[in-house]
């Protein structure tokens, strides 16, 4: 059996570190910085934000068993707005995590990574008007070596 894109990566503290490191990229960009300077940001927002990507990649359900559902997640990142230069940047700062965070040096891996990120991001930003858009009771939607996995 293949490994699942988690286990590749290194498991829970690979993806805590790629968290960690993305977030010190995204701070450091004068326009990505813009999406963390609101109040109210959860103080474990990097460890939150490693188990819903861990989880999205075959890792555990930490996530959705204890910090909430896709729709919460979508809800979190909508009604601000058409931000194409900002989430091009954010994804520029994962991609360079990957090497800040330590993940192997697999091509495969990295291609797979980068592909979810880019998916992930445009998801995030379906509801630029509001977040009353967001559907309810959203499942977590997963990730593989080929794709989105359909349930």
């Amino acid at each position: 059996m293949e490994r699942t894109v988690f286990e590749a990566a290194g498991g829970g503290q690979a993806f805590l570190d790629l968290a960690r490191a993305w977030h010190q990229r995204c701070l450091q960009d004068p326009v990505v910085s813009h999406a963390f300077s609101h109040p109210g940001q959860h103080p474990q927002h990097v460890e939150r934000l490693a188990a819903y990507w861990a989880e999205a990649l075959g890792g555990p359900t930490v996530y959705s068993e204890t910090m909430g559902d896709h729709s919460h997640v979508l809800r979190l990142h909508s009604g601000n707005g058409e931000h194409e230069e900002m989430d091009t940047r954010a994804q520029k700062c994962f991609a360079l995590a990957l090497d800040d965070a330590g993940l192997p040096h697999d091509q495969r891996l990295r291609s797979t990574l980068t592909d979810w990120f880019r998916w992930a991001t445009t998801a995030m930003a379906a509801h630029p008007r509001s977040a009353d858009e967001v559907p309810s009771a959203l499942s977590m939607p997963r990730w593989s070596w080929h794709g989105p996995v359909v349930a």
